[in-house]
């Protein structure tokens, strides 16, 4: 008995040692899981009787070899395919015949298909992809994109400062694309079209000098005709020469609605001529036409005015009274027998105390020909926009009894005193602060089309030119996208109205642009680009592949795009020590583990994917030393009891 009882124990530490011996073999093992070894007790027992406390065992049996499935420590590589596990899980491979394994050694490469492959040729499983991001099944994952194919760009982000400082009454009076004193501003976005080819948009913004658009046409003859698609009545619509609304139809409200550009005060019919002015926000016409029954007709007369409010009074009086008149405050002082031109040269003398106290007045100017009556006119500035009526109007006081003084329309006599209403009024308009004509243009030559209508009312159609951009004046932050009167105007803060560009890719007609310049400001600094971004790239070939934690495949091409090719499959089990080796690193499921559940790496329990990166076997070689120590011991101790046991045997023998 106790021969048999020392052979167990040697064959026990002989185990011992070979499991020791094999975790030190593969220290240096990529995903190695160091294995322990368990030893049981043997005890001889019989049916009846079983279990007596006189029973001295029968030696030791190896009751099981358990792997230790915690993490190694992970070094990192210069290798994107070499993959580490970074908590639980295996990569599930396939030998392509049917035999599925598992493995924590992570260090794959392509094969010549472009399928990733471990060291022994296994394919490793994951999820494919469609076209859309969604996972497809459990397959073999590939490189299957070995280069990225051009793509037009349909979507540029721009975002700027134009300085606010920026004098647009020193723009040139003509826009000329290639003279940058006509515009404000230009910067320039590099696009692609459909075949690759690397094209430029370039944005020149015009901002709007103050002035109006005049416009004059010879209708004589004609009963009718029409204005933006609005047919006027020559006889119905118009009193006194003005644009009235006349029910049933209110033809001066439907021309507001259609063509809001226009200043419909400034609308004049004199039975020859119709004539009218464009606010001074609105300095491109854009389409507008005005027709006869049919055939558009060409201005007589187009051409610009400042847009300043300009105030001019007659200096027309009878005899040589004495008095003052007050301009802003600023009173001049007339003394009986002062001529007209006497007076008028007084005021003029006054014009430094009368800028200096009002800052809204640009200039005052005399006009005397020596022949009629001389002429007073104050002049704004454009900024100022229309000025109230009640504001700066001259205060005319007489002394003289019995004396008449006619300054316009207001007459003193005796100590009275009136305030004199002009003789012609110009009226002010500040609707251009703010306001820039946008032009785009496909690499400096071709004219774009921005959405400019080409008819107002006309429906949705466009075509190549300008289209106005609005910041308010207040805050300097964007408010208006192809303002067209009150459309395209949006809260600042709000989503931005996109402007969509056509025929900015050469190879495909049909290619559209979104332009997006949220963000965009009009502050009192350095005109800058703030972002500046588009979404199209030329072809790319394929550079290199790398893995995301999550498990993405990603593919870089040489345009710079990525693309995710797949995702790695990560296989986790009911009870992973049930698993069985099958060598090279690698493990079978089996009845005890149960079957593989499969998961993106970091979803439920799996751990995240490490790209560059392999995990080194878990062994501690310290630790092996010392059992190899003990392994050796319990195989000395086994063999002392066989001697020992032979010992006696061999006394027995000899009695």
């Amino acid at each position: 008995m106790s021969f048999n009882t020392a052979i167990t124990g040697l064959k026990a530490a002989s185990t011992m040692l070979d499991v020791t011996g094999n975790n030190i073999a593969n220290v240096s093992t990529t995903g190695f899981k160091s294995s322990r070894t368990e030893f049981a007790d043997i005890y001889a027992t019989a049916v009846v009787g079983a279990g007596s406390s006189n029973s001295p065992g029968s030696g030791v049996t190896v009751a099981g070899i358990s792997q230790d499935f915690s993490a190694g420590t992970i070094e990192f590589t210069n290798n994107n395919l070499d993959l580490a596990i970074n908590g639980s899980g295996f990569f599930q491979l396939s030998d392509g015949q049917g035999s599925t394994t598992y493995s924590r050694a992570g260090a794959f490469e392509l094969n010549k298909e472009g399928q990733i492959v471990s060291k022994t040729g296994k394919f490793l499983q994951g999820y494919g992809l469609d076209a859309d991001g969604n996972r497809l099944p459990i397959g073999n994952l590939e490189v299957s994109q070995k280069e990225s194919p051009p793509k037009a760009t349909e979507s540029i982000d721009l975002s700027f400062n134009i300085d606010d400082r920026a004098d647009s009454s020193t723009l040139l009076p003509e826009y000329n694309k290639d003279e940058p004193g006509s515009f404000t501003y230009t910067t320039t976005v590099r696009s692609f079209d459909s075949l690759g080819n690397e094209q430029t948009v370039k944005f020149n913004f015009a901002e709007q000098r103050p002035v109006r658009q005049q416009y004059a046409y010879d209708v004589t003859g004609l009963t009718n005709f029409t204005i933006s698609g609005v047919t006027l009545d020559s006889v119905t619509d118009f009193v006194a020469g003005e644009l009235v609304d006349n029910p049933p139809d209110n033809k001066r409200s439907a021309l507001a609605a259609v063509d809001p550009r226009i200043d419909l005060n400034s609308i004049r019919y004199d039975g020859t001529e119709l004539s009218f002015e464009l606010k001074a926000a609105e300095t491109d016409t854009g389409g507008m036409r005005v027709t006869d029954t049919s055939a558009p007709l060409i201005p007589t007369v187009e051409q610009k005015r400042d847009a300043n409010e300009v105030r001019t009074y007659d200096l027309a009086f009878t005899g040589s009274p004495a008095g003052t008149i007050e301009i802003g405050g600023v009173t001049v002082p007339i003394t009986a027998g002062q001529t007209h031109t006497e007076i008028a040269q007084a005021i003029k003398t006054r014009e430094p105390q009368i800028l200096d106290r009002n800052p809204d007045i640009e200039a005052i100017f005399i006009n005397d020909d020596g022949v009629n009556p001389p002429q007073v006119e104050i002049r704004f500035k454009a900024d100022v926009g229309e000025v109230a009526a009640n504001r700066y109007q001259p205060i005319i006081s007489n002394t003289v009894a019995a004396a008449q003084i006619d300054f316009g329309t207001a007459t003193a006599s005796g100590v009275a005193s009136a305030i004199a209403d002009p003789d012609e009024h110009v009226v002010g308009d500040n609707s251009y602060q703010g306001k820039y004509r946008l032009y785009g243009y496909l690499n400096n030559e071709e004219l774009l089309d921005l959405g400019k209508l080409q008819d107002p009312g006309a429906g949705s159609e466009t075509e190549p030119g300008p289209i106005l951009i609005s910041f308010n004046p207040r805050s300097g932050l964007l408010d208006g996208i192809n303002v067209f009167g009150s459309d395209g105007s949006f809260t600042p803060g709000t989503q931005v109205p996109a402007i969509t560009i056509s025929g900015a890719d050469p190879a495909n007609p049909l290619t559209e642009i979104r332009l997006d310049l949220t963000n965009s400001t009009q502050f009192a600094s350095a005109s800058i680009v703030k972002n500046q971004q588009q979404d199209g790239y030329t072809k790319g070939d394929l550079i290199g592949v790398t893995f995301a934690p999550t498990g993405e495949m990603v593919a870089s091409f040489s345009n710079g795009q990525n693309q995710s090719l797949g995702v790695v499959a990560f296989a986790t089990f009911e009870n992973q020590d049930g698993l069985r080796p099958a060598g090279d690193t690698e493990w079978i499921a089996t009845l005890e583990s149960g079957n593989a559940i499969l998961n993106p790496p970091g979803t439920g329990l799996n751990g995240t994917l490490r790209s560059a990166a392999l995990e080194q076997a878990n062994v501690d070689l310290s630790t092996e030393l010392v059992n190899l120590i003990q392994a050796q011991r319990n195989f000395q101790a086994s063999s002392k009891t066989l001697e020992t046991a032979n010992n006696i045997t061999q006394n027995i023998l000899n009695i």
